[in-house]
């Protein structure tokens, strides 16, 4: 599994002009599923998630957890984090997982964070959705797992 995490101010997610999922302060999580992923592979990325220290202390150094502040997230499922641009000017999403594995595990995902968090917005998966959101810092990790 692949993970894009921008700490945010504030973030949401439209479908059909609805806001479906939003937070405040803490993580807009996008996730994408790889073909050989299993929920061995959610369960990792959601530890390295829920411990990585990427917000301030009191002395302004990032060693504070999502969980240390309080903070909220916004998960948002994206196969396009599996594009495959090496070859040609088209990128391949071949080593993306099929819809019905991915939308297993990106919910398995969103289960995992809910357990520890109170406050977890969410995207549809597979739906064309607007994404807004305020990046903190800005502040952006890349995880791949």
């Amino acid at each position: 599994m692949r993970a894009l995490l921008q700490r945010v101010l504030e973030a949401s997610v439209e479908v059909d002009g609805k806001v479906v999922g939003s937070c405040g302060h803490g993580l807009a999580v996008f996730v994408g599923v790889g073909e050989n992923d299993d929920e061995a592979s959610a369960e990792r990325l959601w530890h390295k998630i829920s411990g990585l220290r990427i917000f301030a202390d009191e002395q302004g150094k990032t060693n504070l957890s999502l969980r240390d502040v309080r903070g909220e997230l916004l998960i948002i499922s994206q196969f396009t984090l599996y594009a495959d641009c090496r070859r040609g000017m088209r990128p391949s999403f071949a080593h993306a997982a099929n819809p019905n594995d991915g939308e297993r595990l990106y919910e398995y995902f969103c289960e995992l964070a809910e357990r520890d968090f109170s406050h977890v917005g969410r995207g549809i998966f597979g739906a064309d959705m607007k994404v807004s959101l305020v990046n903190d810092g800005p502040f952006t990790i890349w995880l791949d797992m």
